[in-house]
């Protein structure tokens, strides 16, 4: 997959979907605790979810395709002084990563695949999550007015996640920050298990 359409989005000013903080779902994961171990962030963007959880004492990797979305990330890095490691990777060959993680997030990335992509974005992610470990999906919901680009039913978040070492705890409504909706956009945050 190449990284020039998505990094087209954060060449001239910041992207939709980059709102300069954490989003508010992440922020209440890490305050109830629900970050484990070595975290990845899949589609990182401007690092500002990865940023989050390592001020909260994780080691974090934040991997995305967009280039320039890695270098303002890298930059806010060493500006806050936060130690995290910010690398070009296409989420549909994470193996290449050759890690594993105890947490992984995506925060807006399951709905830029499509239905046929979707099984290999699954097993991607299983080849680097820990047996034990936890993924947390917040992506755009169909559920509500107002939804934003490429929104997703419960039933295509399980049809995702049904099988191939996966299991879904939970799927819970809740909203995803933009630039363009007032009040986020509605969403689904899926907490799930790799067994």
């Amino acid at each position: 997959m190449t990284g020039l359409p998505w990094d087209a989005s954060y060449q001239d000013g910041p992207a939709p979907w980059d709102v300069g903080r954490p989003q508010q779902a992440i922020v209440r994961l890490g305050a109830a605790g629900r970050f484990a171990g070595a975290v990845l962030d899949a589609g990182c963007g401007s690092g500002e979810n990865a940023l989050h959880v390592a001020a909260l004492g994780f080691s974090v990797l934040g991997v995305d395709v967009a280039e320039t979305a890695l270098v303002h990330a890298r930059t806010k890095a060493a500006e806050r002084g936060t130690d995290v490691e910010f690398i070009a990777a296409d989420a549909l060959q994470l193996e290449l990563l050759r890690r594993t993680f105890e947490t992984v997030l995506d925060s807006g990335l399951f709905h830029s695949f499509d239905a046929n992509e979707r099984p290999a974005y699954a097993a991607s992610l299983a080849s680097v999550t820990e047996h034990g470990g936890t993924l947390y999906v917040l992506c755009f919901s169909d559920d509500g007015p107002d939804t934003g680009p490429h929104p997703v039913s419960r039933n295509e978040l399980y049809t995702a996640f049904d099988g191939g070492g996966w299991r879904i705890a939970t799927i819970e409504a809740d909203r995803i920050e933009t630039r363009f909706h007032d009040n986020g956009a509605p969403a689904w945050l899926a907490t799930i298990n790799r067994i």
